[in-house]
């Protein structure tokens, strides 16, 4: 896209990206499971004047573990653009939330992704870690980020439902599209959409093996959760596309893809109003 496509609605926010870098200021982690590029704020704030995206939220990646301060940085140098997802755990205190907080965090992730019983990423914090802080994310308003394949998501509903905390799912459950959408873990994470107990990002369609540059593997996915509930989902480029299963995709195709299959009103909730209330952004 030349320009900003005219679909996009005023306040429209990226609602999954990630900043890296400088490495020679915000070096990584070791061990890490991948080594980016770098991928600095001034990038990402064009990126978004590119799409015609007035907001972002930075996920807090895995290559720096749980030193958030390249998140923290970019959030203070842009906070009315910006806001973010941290990763901590037991080293976090109330007083640390709410220090996060006041520079633009509103959530923490969960890495529960496994391949074959093991953890797939270094850097990732577990559920139970994440518990104890519970209490005081609820008094903040803030959400949790769950990053899993949707075949786990059964087994942890109870577990999620007694956090009565928002949660929200990364990349429609991040299942091989060949699962297809009668897959019980998909079902789960529909039904909890549908039921206003589970938020999804309808992002991420390369992360499910879809091909470029249609993705038309993933539509059912994207489908599915729409017609669920769109008040309950929101949308993300997963910029800079750290560790692609196969090439790295293009933001503007992504956008323009979830622009073809999403239909008004269902696009400005996903895009704009959604954003504003579980990120905690004045009203477009």
């Amino acid at each position: 896209m030349s320009a900003p496509d005219p679909r996009v609605p005023e306040g429209a926010c990226d609602c999954h990206c990630h900043v890296f870098g400088p490495a020679a200021r915000f070096p990584y982690s070791e061990p890490r499971s991948y080594t980016p590029e770098d991928a600095p704020l001034e990038a990402y704030l064009a990126l978004l004047d590119r799409l015609g995206l007035a907001r972002g939220v930075i996920v807090q990646p895995s290559a720096y573990d749980r030193d958030n301060s390249a998140t923290l940085d970019a959030l203070r140098r842009a906070p009315d653009r910006l806001r973010g997802v941290g990763v901590g755990g037991a080293e976090l205190t109330p007083a640390m939330l709410r220090e996060w907080h006041a520079a633009g965090i509103r959530g923490l992730r969960a890495n529960e992704y496994r391949r074959a019983g093991q953890a797939a990423y270094h850097g990732g914090v577990r559920l139970e870690e994440i518990e104890p802080l519970v209490p005081a994310m609820r008094d903040m308003g803030w959400h949790l980020q769950l990053w899993l394949d949707a075949a786990d998501l059964p087994e942890l509903l109870p577990r999620l439902a007694r956090l009565r905390l928002p949660v929200v799912v990364d990349h429609m459950g991040r299942l091989p599209h060949t699962r297809g959408t009668g897959d019980p873990g998909f079902q789960a994470l529909r039904r909890g959409v549908a039921e206003g107990t589970l938020w999804a990002k309808v992002s991420g369609t390369y992360r499910l093996g879809a091909t470029a540059p249609d993705y038309a593997e993933a539509r059912p996915f994207h489908d599915a959760l729409v017609s669920a509930n769109p008040e309950r989902l929101v949308w993300g480029t997963d910029w800079p596309h750290p560790r692609p299963e196969g090439p790295v995709p293009d933001a503007a195709r992504l956008l323009e893809v979830f622009l073809d299959w999403t239909p008004s009103p269902a696009r400005e909730l996903i895009l704009s109003r959604n954003p504003a209330l579980l990120y905690g952004f004045p009203p477009a």
